[in-house]
């Protein structure tokens, strides 16, 4: 078995950091110091960090997301209780129950409220509960709560990092602090070569709002190719075979409409000819990525998307495969060697 220790360090610090769209400040600042130590960084205007570094040739750009999914406050109920909404594709399936951290004026433990089996109504039986339904419970009264919480702040799920068998990790928000890990471990891998191009990197802000930061930071680098580095669907039970990849088996090359289709054949190439384990995806309309918003950033942009897998995405237990972060780094990493013509 392969020793992904280092991998793992790193990831595990990128989901300890809380950034939930919006408000990616946290996230932003591990990412920013991790970032430094191979470019000069600097945070835009939306909360995106970005770098660059090299000069002549082809000028590529590298982007992953920092956000998480989470909640956001919308009301305090006259008995303290906290009413929320989704910030993010939160799925609403797997709240009840489920532990939280509400980011207010300080950081509270909060619960969301699942009523007892007892009581529920044949009706509610085994149905999930709307937004409007559910609430938060910090055990303050509404006084009391509203002295430390406002209106607009931030709720994310809490859970722990946790090692599996094999390579494999569970965590909340390993979408996408797995592609900022993948960033990051690529730029190790080429830190030292001498490199003919040019490469700058975006972290970028509000990918699972809409993909702001991605549109605002792919104008202001406006380079000439781009990767988007994300997550997309592993193997589950009930999950069909043609809409997921393996977990363990390597990045998922996409293909889709708007991704250039010479960029995917080239990275699909590169992985056959260094040995890279891949896997291939194919979207028939656009990808649900920061892709969507790159490819037609000012006069538009050659993209393309490598994905890590994931297993129960927008939870508290998201779970990946070490391995798969790798390949996704020596993937762009041996792409970037061969566009720059340097030697492997």
């Amino acid at each position: 078995m392969s020793d992904f220790s280092s991998v793992s360090a790193l990831l595990e610090e990128l989901c300890a950091a809380k950034g939930v769209s919006g408000a990616e400040n946290e996230a932003a600042a591990v990412a920013a110091s991790l970032l430094s130590k191979y470019m000069p960084v600097k945070v835009d205007s939306l909360g995106s960090v970005t770098g660059t570094m090299g000069g002549g040739g082809v000028h590529i750009l590298l982007d992953a997301h920092l956000d998480q999914i989470g909640l956001i406050v919308t009301a305090i109920d006259e008995d303290g209780f906290l009413k929320v909404t989704k910030c993010g594709g939160a799925d609403i399936r797997v709240l009840a129950a489920s532990e939280v951290t509400v980011h207010g004026k300080e950081k509270i433990f909060g619960v969301v409220t699942s009523t007892p089996p007892h009581l529920s109504t044949p009706e509610d039986s085994g149905k999930a509960k709307g937004f409007d339904d559910i609430a938060i419970d910090i055990g303050m009264s509404r006084e009391e709560a509203e002295k430390v919480v406002s209106l607009g702040d931030r709720i994310t799920f809490n859970g722990k990092f946790v090692r599996l068998l094999g390579n494999r990790i569970s965590s909340p928000s390993v979408d996408n602090r797995a592609g900022v890990a993948a960033v990051l471990r690529c730029l190790e891998l080429l830190d030292g070569k001498k490199l003919n191009c040019k490469i700058s990197v975006i972290f970028s802000v509000q990918e699972e709002t809409g993909g702001s930061g991605a549109q605002v930071g792919a104008f202001a680098a406006n380079a000439d190719e781009a990767i988007a580095v994300d997550v997309s669907f592993a193997s589950a039970p009930n999950v069909s075979s043609e809409k997921y990849a393996s977990l363990g088996k390597g990045a998922m090359i996409g293909y889709a409409p708007l991704l250039d289709y010479d960029m995917s054949k080239k990275l699909s190439e590169i992985a056959d000819k260094k040995n890279i384990p891949c896997q291939i995806e194919v979207m028939g309309r656009n990808t649900g990525t920061n892709c969507d918003q790159i490819q037609v950033a000012g006069n538009g942009v050659k993209t393309a998307l490598i994905s890590v897998p994931l297993r129960n995405m927008h939870t508290a237990i998201e779970v990946c495969d070490l391995e798969d972060i790798e390949s996704t780094a020596r993937l762009m990493a041996e792409y970037i060697i061969e566009r720059s013509g340097a030697d492997a």
